[in-house]
């Protein structure tokens, strides 16, 4: 097994150093762990212990139509590089598992659902057909890399006939039977179509982000609402089908808006998870955004079920250094608190990542439609120095020290340990690190981040 050390500055990405490992010795884990004579940058401390958290499932991105037609400007075997990069197994990312929408995210070219026939509660006008131009492309060259990539998948908006008021960017579902046993259908028969390309569907979700009413693609829905459909509609009908896609809780993005507590962020997931009826059809739970206040007890009170951060907060399409290491804090906080799974957002945009709506968010990687150049940013490395080294499989494993709120530990299933580190200060810091029998001495640039593969 290699050991490495990889850091990355603003300066140097992905640099390999030499791992200065001393064997095994004593090791203090006070204040000053890591202050040797002579040394003028402040101490740090870290050490890796033997309890056991979650695994890991694994790490990726989400399939939108701007990034397919970012992706076109460049040419075919910097495509190709892109591709490798991001899906090879032996990549430098190896995501294993990502998200798509059904019908219209916010990163859509246009607005658009898989059914827009008024009154079809039959789904006999459902059709992919739009899907198969942008977003199946996008996925199949995904899977040549990796095959046994796990795909799932959640609607931004119903169809508008069936909603109040009809359109895509207001509003919610029509609470009425026949439009909720078709809205179910409509489920079924996106997991149908795209298995019949070939694509199978692991996963998917009810709503993404149901506590929003937004200016792109959205419905807002209670945990009532929810609990309901998956219990008395959505549940029954992949039971019907004989669909094995799971059916998971999300994608949850904050507090229930119509209670009056609605500062309290478990509420929302409780509600539904709290029926026995509808919780027999869930195997797990989606966070993101404001959501991650909810994760630590809704882990708490149901560590049987799965959980993943669903989508990384996206930033402003600067693609800043600082906004890194915001990201990096995101990765701690959420594997900290019991995720098994990492999705950033989107994985290619062009410059300033404009939506159609007119928001510039970040991505990891920058195609130029007018150098037809590629970059990749700062978040891209962010991102690898976990996903590169984190097998899934892996378990999470505890660490503490003064350098512990900017640390992550993991063991992989080969029996790997893997440290990721940030130095969020201004300042180099020399970091005291031990894990096992191994102890480390070295020097952390200022704003950096490390990998410690031991």
């Amino acid at each position: 097994m290699n050991k490495t050390w990889i850091s990355t500055t603003q300066q140097e990405y992905w640099q390999e150093q030499v791992l200065p490992l001393a064997g095994a010795s004593a090791f203090n884990i006070s204040p000053n762990a890591g202050n040797e004579a002579g040394s003028t940058h402040l101490p740090a401390s870290l050490q890796v212990t033997e309890e056991q958290y979650q695994t890991v499932d694994g790490f990726g991105g989400c399939f939108n139509e701007l990034g397919y037609f970012a992706l076109q400007h460049i040419s075919d075997e910097e495509r190709k590089e892109v591709m490798k990069k991001l899906f090879d197994p032996d990549g430098e990312c190896r995501f294993s598992i990502c998200r798509l929408p059904m019908g219209a995210s916010d990163y859509a070219a246009e607005w658009y659902s898989l059914n827009e026939t008024d009154g079809d509660y039959a789904m006999e006008h459902f059709s992919i057909e739009r899907d198969k131009q942008v977003l199946i492309p996008y996925i199949k060259e995904a899977l040549r890399w990796n095959p046994n990539l796990t795909l799932f998948a959640s609607p931004w908006s119903p169809p508008t006939w069936m909603k109040h008021p009809k359109a895509y960017n207001y509003g919610t579902l029509r609470w009425e039977p026949d439009v909720l046993q078709a809205y179910a259908l409509y489920f079924v028969k996106f997991v149908q179509a795209y298995a019949e390309e070939g694509i199978t569907i692991h996963q998917v979700y009810v709503q993404n982000e149901p506590v929003a009413d937004q200016k792109f693609p959205s419905c807002v829905w209670t945990g009532e609402q929810l609990r309901d459909f998956i219990r008395d509609y959505l549940g029954p009908a992949f039971r019907e089908h004989g669909l094995t896609t799971e059916i998971w809780l999300g994608t949850i993005n904050g507090p229930d808006p119509y209670r009056q507590e609605n500062t309290d962020y478990d509420v929302y997931a409780n509600v539904v998870l709290s029926d026995p009826e509808a919780r027999q059809y869930i195997s797990g739970v989606g966070y993101q955004w404001a959501g991650k206040y909810a994760l630590q007890r809704t882990v708490e009170s149901y560590p049987e079920l799965r959980y993943m951060q669903t989508e990384n907060e996206c930033g402003d399409g600067k693609n800043s250094w600082e906004y890194a290491h915001y990201v990096f804090n995101l990765y701690k906080h959420y594997y900290t608190n019991g995720v098994n799974s990492y999705i950033y957002w989107n994985m290619v945009l062009e410059p300033g990542g404009r939506s159609t709506w007119g928001w510039t968010q970040n991505a990891m990687i920058t195609a130029d439609p007018d150098t037809k150049r590629v970059v990749y940013n700062p978040e891209y490395y962010v991102m690898r120095h976990f996903s590169y080294f984190i097998q899934p499989g892996a378990v999470r494993l505890g660490i503490r020290g003064t350098s512990a709120g900017n640390a992550l530990a993991f063991q992989n299933p080969d029996g790997g340990r893997i440290v990721i580190v940030a130095n969020p200060f201004k300042e180099p810091r020399t970091l005291s690190l031990q894990v096992g029998s191994e102890s480390i001495s070295c020097e952390l640039p200022a704003l950096s981040f490390h990998t410690f593969n031991i």
